[in-house]
């Protein structure tokens, strides 16, 4: 067989990822708090149900802890894909797999009015980071990363809304491909961008230091100016934060 076809056969037949074994196998989800407003998907997959506190909805999270914010914004494994602009006080990245539905829910329900709100006016810059827990998640990523320029979000965008059209369904390489095609791929260049083992290896680069030197274990996960949050967020629990930062 050749590794043209394992590749293909790891991403969309069910096989686990190749570089999510070792260490990252191994984590487990420990959550301290979490915040009201949502939930988050573990590194084995299994959505986790936030801690349940008094606080309201409206309530602004707590961050979880902190990381050196230059370090994680260094280069690594792949280009940054960003919105907003450079030097905005604020910065988010956010890890996230295209599989996880408290991912899809916080970009479907709460990332178009913050970033209305706030990238848009040039008080955020946010970031997105590849943490795939599943073959389907990592070759959405590899479609996003294969897009034309400037297209990166906008074929997250798609790919969550549908999200219950692909990621569940029984043939998904057939599903992907129905909606790759919808952003103007062809059959040929659905079969290279998804052949391409450099890229899938930079997108389990991403997901493993992500996990390594970040701690992250879990999605979506959030680091605010260096804060860490973890679970699916509000419009309000989001704004909370930013405003407290401006």
């Amino acid at each position: 067989m050749s590794d043209l076809l394992l590749t293909k056969r790891r991403l969309l037949g069910g096989i686990a990822l190749v570089a999510a074994g070792g260490a990252l196998a191994a984590c487990s989800e420990k959550k301290d708090a979490a915040d009201a407003s949502g939930g988050k998907t573990g590194i084995d997959g299994a959505d986790i149900d936030p801690v349940q506190t008094a606080a309201t909805p409206e309530a602004v999270p707590q961050p979880e802890g902190d990381v050196d914010m230059a370090k994680l914004l260094e280069p690594g494994a792949l280009p940054e894909e960003s919105i907003g602009k450079a030097d905005a006080p604020i910065t988010v990245v956010e890890y996230m797999s295209m599989t996880c539905p408290h991912c899809a829910r916080f970009h479907n329900n709460t990332f178009e009015p913050i970033k209305e709100k706030y990238i848009d006016t040039g008080k955020v810059r946010f970031v997105i980071r590849e943490f795939p827990f599943d073959p389907r998640a990592a070759a959405a990523f590899m479609l996003a990363r294969c897009a034309p320029e400037g297209q990166y979000f906008p074929m997250v965008s798609m790919l969550f809304k549908q999200q219950e059209q692909w990621a569940t369904a029984e043939n998904g390489r057939e599903a992907l491909l129905q909606m790759s095609k919808l952003a103007g791929f062809s059959q040929q260049t659905f079969e290279a961008c998804l052949t391409n083992q450099k890229l899938l290896d930079d997108v389990n680069a991403v997901m493993q230091r992500g996990n390594k030197d970040f701690g992250v274990n879990a999605t979506p996960t959030f680091f605010i100016n260096g804060k860490k949050y973890s679970g699916e967020m509000s419009v309000e629990a989001m704004s909370g934060i930013f405003d407290a930062l401006l």
